[in-house]
């Protein structure tokens, strides 16, 4: 079993996608992309990178948010990403790796 915070187990499935909107010239996407693809491979889920700016449903919607992470399409976090919290959002442990 996994523990969350203060030692409760997790509920929920884990998700199976994590997405990184961002955009090119973002100072936080640059910092969020290897946290993010770190975590996600760790947690053996499919993960991909899309750039707002290539799609105009995608720019409507997020524009002011990059970079954005989106778990299976529902969004988890924006601007700045917190690796623990994803990290328990994808079932791993606490413990950030070294």
């Amino acid at each position: 079993m996994i523990f969350g915070r203060e030692g409760r187990p997790r509920t929920g499935p884990k998700p199976s996608s994590v997405v990184l909107l961002s955009r090119p010239d973002c100072s936080l996407c640059d910092r969020a992309g290897p946290i993010v693809e770190r975590a996600a491979a760790e947690a053996g889920v499919r993960f991909e990178t899309r750039n707002v700016d290539d799609d105009p449903a995608l720019r409507a919607q997020w524009t002011d948010k990059v970079p954005v992470v989106l778990l299976d399409g529902a969004e988890h976090a924006h601007w700045r990403i917190s690796e623990k919290a994803l990290r328990r959002a994808l079932h791993l442990p606490d413990d950030l790796p070294r």
